[in-house]
């Protein structure tokens, strides 16, 4: 049985253990842990920093101009080194690893979400564990996340995972700065995060990395405002990633606000246009309505409109009822050939299928 799905994301300040390289032991440890979840039947994804320093460390530590081109060569040098970390760490479990590097532009334009989010479920679904890192060597300004906090957050709901583990130096979040006040206490739990919550989250902690505690808070807004639980833990507690995947109370917790999950799909669907029609047959409305099913292109009678795939539309009865909107997981193009077959033919048809069915259960809902 499929447990939870689990974004876990590894700061650069982590992954080297505050030295100017990876720590091949501690990544081992890490490995050690996420192999035995895989192997209990948790989905795994990593969201990984550590490139600019695996590549400064892999040239020497070159004296290079503080611009933008410098740290790009280094993401460039240092990227395959450290999924090659990876890769070797996870191969004596016998465990394969897909990387994907991702930008703003992949995440925010429609057609590049919904490719990004069927190569991450297609890795899940066979056993492979995706790793994730910011094409920093080609990103600009504009097009950044801007932080792998941030950017685990955002693979968090490609995924649609359960929960987000922001791995760090520190224990949590406390109620003051742990540095410099020896009584700070450790916020178990958050139910809302607040202005209260912002102000108190600080700046940057080490030099290794980009993001500090705040970059933590906004990515556990925007988590949990989608309705996934999110923990900030201490990356160098023995154990820690089966540990709260076990329900270990470690770190500070997130509460997700669960209606949101739903809510925020559902404005979205009602505020976005309609950009065609899909007519469906009885039985398809049946599956719909009655059984809580995906729609199948057999149950497609006809198509309106000139649309692309994961763009919203209507789905309408014989009778002229309009009963659902949803993202179809086919342009308008590819479903006027695909209407009325059967799904094993559709790669048949257009040569490349993007799954069975022509609009997920997930990705619709009843008016």
């Amino acid at each position: 049985m499929t447990k939870k799905t689990i974004v876990v994301k590894f700061g650069t300040s982590t992954l080297t253990q505050g030295t100017p390289k990876l720590n091949s032991p501690h990544m081992m440890e890490i490995v050690r842990q996420i192999a035995q979840l895989h192997h209990d039947g948790f989905r795994i994804v990593i969201v990984t920093s550590g490139a600019i320093a695996a590549g400064r460390h892999y040239l020497n530590h070159p004296s290079l101009p503080p611009t933008i081109a410098s740290k790009q060569l280094l993401a460039a040098v240092g990227q395959s080194q450290l999924i090659q970390a990876w890769e070797r760490l996870f191969a004596i479990y016998d465990i394969h690893i897909g990387q994907i590097l991702l930008t703003r532009a992949d995440i925010e334009d429609r057609e590049r979400f919904l490719n990004a989010r069927d190569t991450l479920h297609a890795l899940l679904d066979n056993q492979i564990i995706p790793v994730i890192n910011e094409n920093d060597a080609v990103a600009t300004a504009e097009i950044k996340v801007g932080d792998n906090d941030n950017l685990s957050a955002l693979v968090a709901i490609l995924v649609q995972a359960e929960q987000l583990y922001l791995l760090t130096d520190q224990q949590g979040l406390f109620d003051s700065d742990p540095r410099k006040n020896p009584d700070a206490k450790l916020i178990p739990i958050v139910e809302q995060i607040t202005d209260h919550i912002r102000a108190i989250a600080g700046g940057s902690g080490t030099n290794l990395g980009t993001g500090g505690m705040m970059t933590k808070i906004i990515a556990a807004d925007v988590a949990t405002r989608s309705g996934i639980e999110t923990i900030i833990a201490p990356g160098n507690q023995p154990n820690v990633i089966a540990d709260l995947a076990y329900d270990h109370n470690i770190g500070t917790k997130f509460i997700a606000h669960q209606s949101n999950r739903l809510e925020s799909r559902k404005q979205w669907l009602f505020a976005a246009p309609s950009a065609g029609i899909i007519t469906i047959d009885d039985g398809a409305e049946h599956a719909m309505l009655i059984q809580n099913k995906s729609l199948l292109p057999a149950g497609i009678i006809a198509i309106e409109g000139c649309f692309s795939r994961g763009e919203v539309v209507k789905i309408r009865t014989q009778s002229g009822k309009d009963i659902a909107l949803g993202m179809p997981r086919y342009n308008s193009d590819a479903l006027q050939l695909i209407k009325g077959k059967n799904s094993t033919e559709i790669e048949c048809i257009l040569g490349y299928e993007y799954g069975s069915v022509a609009m997920h259960r997930d990705d619709l809902i009843i008016l």
